[in-house]
Order: C-alpha cells, then sequence, then structure tokens
C-alpha cells in the first residue's frame, strides 16, 4: 500500500491523480480542516474517469509532527511519498518552518525505518541547491552553502533533506526530488498558482530574474517512475525549461489577453520596496512578503540542468508553453 503525505497540497493532490490509475489501495493524510473539494477538482482536470477514481483513496487524519496519528498512517504501508510540507519565505516563521519541514520529516523517517518500509520519495526544492561561479548551471552537484542568505524555507528543506539522508546512512531507501518552481493548476493563492491569479490581472512591471520551471504532471510521473524504478539514494533536480521571469510573465499576459509588463523592478526599486516591507512589519505586525533571499532570487538569473534525470529515466519534459497555456486555460474555465 502506498502513502503520500500532504495528500491535499498542489503535488500531493496531481500525485494522487496519478497513483490512483496504476494502484487501488492508495493512502493520503491530510490535516482535519482540511478542504478536498480543492482535490476533486484536480482530479476533475484529468476528466470524469478520473473523478471515479477518487474513492480509491483512504484519507486518514494525520499530522507529521503527531507521532501517534502519523504512526497510524503508516501502518501497512510500502511505499512513501513525503510530500506534505510548511512554505512560507517570512523570516518571521521560521519556528513553524522548522518544526514542520525538519521535525516532520524526522518523524517520517523514523517511522519509514521502525516499519520497514520499502521506499520513500521526498519532495524538496531547487531552493537547497547552492550558487555557481560565473553563471555556470546548477546541478545535483551543486552543494550548499551555509554562508549564502539563504531563505528560512531553503534552511529549513535543507534540513528535512539532512534528516532524509540520515534514515539512508541508517538502512532506508530513498529518492529526492528537487523541483524549480512548479507550474500547475487547482491551487491559485499559493505559490504557482498565486503568480498565474496575478498575471490574470495585468501588471505594468516585472522582475529581471530567472529561474528553473517544471510542469506539475511531469513531477508526479517522475516521483512515480523513480519509485517503481531500481534507483534508490540519490537526488535529481526537475527543471523543464530555464526561463526568465519576464518570459514568464509575457507568455501568461498573451494567454490572458492582457498587455506584456514593459517596466523592469530593478534591484534599487525592489531593494526601497523591500525596506518599506521591513519597516511595516516592525511597526505593523505586517506579514513580510520581500526579505532579502526573495529580492535576490527576484534579481538573480539562475539556470538548473536536469540531465540526470534525463539520462536516469529517459524522460521527456512538456514545453512550458505548452503548460502555461493548459494552466492559464485551466484557470480561466
Amino acid at each position: 500500500m502506498i502513502l503520500v503525505t500532504g495528500g491535499t497540497g498542489l503535488v500531493g493532490a496531481h500525485l494522487l491523480a496519478e497513483l490512483v490509475q496504476k494502484y487501488t489501495l492508495v493512502r493520503a493524510t491530510r490535516r482535519a480542516n482540511s478542504d478536498l473539494e480543492a482535490v476533486r477538482n484536480v482530479f476533475a482536470l484529468y476528466g470524469s474517469s478520473r473523478v471515479a477514481l477518487f474513492e480509491r483513496i483512504e484519507w486518514v487524519e494525520a499530522n507529521i509532527l503527531d507521532l501517534p496519528s502519523l504512526e497510524k498512517a503508516i501502518n501497512g504501508i510500502n511505499r512513501i511519498y513525503h510530500c506534505a510540507a510548511y512554505i512560507s519565505l517570512n523570516p518571521q516563521n521560521y519556528r513553524a518552518l522548522r518544526k514542520a519541514n525538519v521535525e516532520g520529516t524526522a518523524n517520517v523517517v523514523n517511522l519509514a525505518l521502525a516499519q520497514g518500509i520499502e521506499k520513500l520519495c521526498y519532495v524538496s526544492s531547487i531552493a537547497v541547491l547552492g550558487s555557481t561561479l560565473n553563471g555556470a548551471m546548477v546541478s545535483e552537484e551543486t552543494h550548499w552553502n551555509p554562508e549564502e542568505d539563504n531563505s528560512v524555507y531553503a534552511i529549513t528543506k535543507y534540513g528535512a533533506e539532512m534528516e532524509v539522508w540520515r534514515g539512508v546512512q541508517e538502512g532506508l531507501k530513498a529518492v529526492i526530488v528537487n523541483p524549480g518552481i512548479i507550474m500547475g493548476e487547482g491551487f491559485w493563492t499559493s505559490g504557482s498558482g498565486a503568480i498565474v491569479r496575478n498575471a490574470s490581472k495585468g501588471g505594468s512591471y516585472y522582475t529581471p530574474g530567472a529561474s528553473g520551471f517544471v510542469d506539475v504532471q511531469d513531477v508526479v510521473k517522475i516521483m512515480v517512475q523513480l519509485m517503481e524504478s531500481e534507483c534508490s539514494n540519490e537526488r535529481f533536480v526537475l527543471v523543464a525549461e530555464n526561463w526568465s521571469y519576464r518570459k514568464l510573465q509575457e507568455e501568461m499576459s498573451k494567454h490572458f489577453g492582457k498587455n506584456p509588463p514593459t517596466k523592469v523592478a530593478g534591484k534599487k526599486l525592489l531593494g526601497i520596496l523591500g525596506f518599506l516591507d521591513r519597516v511595516s512589519a516592525f511597526l505593523f505586525g505586517t506579514k513580510r512578503k520581500l526579505p532579502k533571499p526573495v529580492i535576490r532570487a527576484m534579481s538573480n538569473k539562475t539556470t538548473y540542468d536536469s540531465s540526470k534525470i534525463l539520462a536516469e529515466l529517459n524522460f521527456k519534459f512538456k514545453p512550458m508553453k505548452e503548460t502555461i497555456q493548459r494552466v492559464v486555460s485551466n484557470y480561466s474555465s
């Protein structure tokens, strides 16, 4: 039997839609107050036949920080897809991030070892990869640099990876995926969904940076293929294409029928906005939206190398233009 932690998130929901096609016994964790309607809507994107398979999922209320409920969820499981995570770039949320991402992953790893789980797949991020000199592409071999101005999210995801590698040293078979910015539909208030929602309103400004992007459907297909393969104790960068943020916004604007952005929000403007963001948080207790690591990511042109996963699985990523067209179409509908 398969367990998916974080089954109500973007990756978790699309992963479940992929798994129910192949497996009749699929279990997923959810929080007590989580809404399954968003997951049903994701299934609906794949057609009526997939919606019918939604009932194959055995939902269990479990928190990765609550050992009794997590142990119950893992009981009788052979393979675990660990997608549950807390995502925030706000430095004020560091403690909560550390508990969910590091301690929560440690709990999953410990119970996987205790119950003899066959294999674990952990969803990490390109955020944990270090930077390179002279604009060279970032790969799995680009090591984490603790001296860099890393985001609190990146710090805790790196800590979570260390827990998985610790489990590997103790005998656990595991694979780690490091996706780029995941483009997908179904969740429009956070992550890339919020980027799509903002693009639907139009805008004049773009940021000068660049990053790696990948389709959520590709991410989950790769995860399943890795778990079904003999591959273990490896990690893989998952990036379909390296795009500038300007190109991303232009492509979305085209499909939304909006004018593309023409003004660059350079480092100076971003620095001023970051300062005002910091002052607002200090004086009024507002949530930080532009801490230094976020501004750096918006400004830097970072590219990523996915050749390792292409060689491992002979995989072909979806072109990002097709992904953006589909995602925008599903948002508009």
